[in-house]
């Protein structure tokens, strides 16, 4: 069975201007993601020229201001935009997120000359960015990161090694949180860092189970020199910025995660009715109906809890907590429903013929990137009870 898009999702959506956008995004979808997402992936292909497709239709800066290039559109339309282009192809979706994520710090507490500068190229000008928060010997604990910044007359040195960069080597821009003082979460600054610049570069792409057209690679600093008009934010700032940027990274990761498990809803819908045992299709059996419905329900639920974080963020009103929710039920739904699938589809779901488990390799990375699902749930843990006692 080939990929293919799914079976649309009946959305509510709050203009004509945003069904067009879900309409134009399932069109590229179906035409120029879904039929090349196997073949692209089991060969380790990232596709370019998807991403200049996507800037050029103005998909790369939906949540970002218009007098900058950028969409305009609510994070509610925007996180279903994603959920479209992942359930095509989750390479697609997630870098699409990352590219949101990475362009965020600018966005976001940029200078007004910073984001005049470089934004409209950022957000609708065929660049591609890599956000550059985790490093080899700090992960989860993101706060005691080592690449350094040091200041140099009026440019800043930075020197370190980043990881798991989603992105590395390929990306035009990269968004890195380097150490400008004391030790701790305090002593973090933001830098805007070209692709190009003079001591960059990036290691060979990691070997991974999935996603393996994204390329995810460590990233070198040798004595890279920005100036200082790209050090986003105040000194010592960084930290903050990394952690707003995260809250609403994972709402992306959220809806990433439910496109993928639309998709592997729907191949093992349509499985379930064209394969016949016993004389009829498998689709009649009552345990396997239960399994679909049960699959169903979650992703439903999923596709709520993202949506409700959102309008939360769109409101103005907190939503850290209910961002670390959606993207820990979300992604564990990802899990749940694309192992099913698997099951659905029986030996066949076992074999590269069908779509299923790739997806179901695929899921797994979602619920590990931007903050492990254990640490998802020390978020909600802290925001209901307070934080832990030492």
């Amino acid at each position: 069975m080939p990929d293919r898009a799914p079976q649309p999702v009946d959305r509510q959506l709050p203009t004509d201007e945003a069904r067009d956008l879900i309409s134009l995004v399932r069109d590229i979808a179906q035409r120029e993601i879904a039929p090349k997402a196997a073949e692209e992936e089991d060969a380790g292909r990232f596709p370019r020229e998807i991403f200049t497709l996507l800037s050029a239709s103005g998909l790369l800066g939906l949540p970002y201001g218009a007098e900058y290039g950028g969409g305009e559109q609510p994070y509610e339309v925007y996180l279903q935009v994603l959920e479209e282009l992942a359930a095509a192809r989750l390479t697609v979706g997630l870098g699409v997120s990352v590219h949101t994520l990475a362009s965020y710090a600018l966005a976001t507490y940029g200078t007004k000359e910073q984001q005049v500068e470089h934004l409209p190229a950022m957000l609708g000008g065929g660049l591609l960015g890599a956000y550059c928060l985790s490093e080899p010997s700090s992960g989860s604990d993101a706060a005691s990161l080592g690449t350094k910044a040091v200041r140099d007359g009026d440019d800043w040195v930075i020197t370190g090694t980043k990881a798991w960069i989603t992105h590395g080597g390929v990306a035009d821009f990269y968004t890195v949180m380097a150490r400008t003082g004391e030790e701790g979460p305090r002593g973090i600054t933001a830098f805007l860092v070209p692709g190009e610049a003079k001591g960059l570069s990036a290691a060979a792409p990691e070997k991974k189970m999935g996603m393996k057209g994204s390329p995810t690679a460590q990233v070198h600093f040798d004595g890279v020199r920005v100036g200082d008009d790209r050090r986003i934010g105040e000194e010592g700032q960084g930290f903050a910025i990394a952690l707003s940027a995260l809250d609403s990274g994972r709402l992306g990761i959220a809806a990433c995660a439910i496109g993928l498990a639309q998709a592997a809803l729907d191949t093992a819908v349509e499985y379930a009715r064209e394969r016949r045992q016993f004389g009829r299709p498998i689709a009649d059996f009552q345990g396997l109906r239960f399994m679909l419905a049960d699959m169903a329900t979650q992703i439903e639920a999923g596709r709520a809890l993202y949506l409700a974080a959102a309008r939360l963020k769109d409101a103005g009103r907190p939503y850290a907590q209910q961002a670390a929710m959606a993207k820990l039920h979300c992604t564990d739904t990802a899990m749940r429903v694309t192992t099913d699938a698997v099951q659905v589809l029986g030996g066949y779901g076992y074999t590269a013929d069908f779509p299923v488990e790739r997806y179901m390799r695929e899921a797994k990375v979602l619920q590990i990137v931007e903050g492990t699902n254990q640490i998802q749930r020390m978020v909600v843990a802290r925001h209901l009870i307070g934080p832990e006692t030492r």
